[in-house]
């Protein structure tokens, strides 16, 4: 079955403004993330790439922008299901404003049990990512092929609960999952069972150095990787 390359987005103005983005329009590509994505190409160049499957959001589009200006002969497909997690209410909220509430508790330690307020559950955004996931590698291996390589760019829940399901892990324990913005995150499924290749790739080992007194009072790290062990809902903005 075929190889798929799931790109986190660049980082956004959200990651940056520490806002829980969501669905919220006009949420681009901040200069970083611009960076980021223009290094998209080469960082896939040589791999023979049958596709590239988008979320609709803006800030995945800018992603993939310049991998396909340079692949120009790879279709661009666009895919709802592997859109952002409706975060409903707490959608374009500062995170910091959400910490102490007891949702995210849940969101945290039990997952498949958190609904947000006028938005989704956690339950349903994996099962549409995952069912999207499968029906592509269906439609891409009927049109190129047992050994096709495609790329899917989308949001950072989406990916970890992907992850999850690959490596049979229940969805409560997502959260110890971390992917930065525009890392690259690879399975490989087969007819038995997918296989993780890669995780979180960027290339660039530099946010695993210590940050003296950042986050420290509040028992976490910034990029939602280490800390006092809270995840970034949303992602986080990666390293600075």
């Amino acid at each position: 079955m075929a190889t798929l390359i799931l790109v986190r987005h660049g980082r956004s103005t959200a990651n940056t403004a520490g806002l829980l983005a969501g669905r919220t329009p006009g949420v681009t590509l901040d200069g970083r993330g611009t960076e980021q994505a223009a290094a998209l190409p080469g960082r896939l160049a040589g791999l023979p790439l049958a596709a590239v499957v988008s979320s609709p959001l803006q800030r995945c589009r800018e992603t993939v922008r310049p991998l396909l200006d340079a692949r120009p002969d790879v279709p661009l497909h666009t895919e709802e299901r592997i859109n952002e997690c409706d975060y409903g209410e707490w959608s374009g909220r500062k995170l910091g404003e959400l910490t102490d509430h007891p949702l995210m508790d849940v969101v945290q330690r039990h997952a498949s049990a958190a609904a947000f307020p006028g938005g989704e559950s956690m339950r349903a955004m994996q099962a549409r990512a995952v069912d999207a996931v499968h029906d592509w590698n269906a439609t891409i291996d009927a049109g190129h092929g047992a050994d096709a390589l495609y790329v899917m760019c989308s949001h950072g829940d989406i990916i970890k609960s992907l992850v999850a399901d690959a490596l049979g892990m229940h969805l409560d324990l997502f959260q110890r999952i971390h992917v930065d913005p525009c890392s690259l995150t690879v399975i490989r499924y087969t007819r038995l069972r997918p296989f993780l290749v890669r995780l979180g790739d960027t290339g660039d080992l530099s946010g695993l150095a210590p940050r003296p007194g950042e986050a420290a009072a509040a028992g976490r790290d910034s990029s939602g990787a280490g800390g006092g062990g809270d995840a970034a809902v949303g992602g986080g903005a990666g390293a600075p």
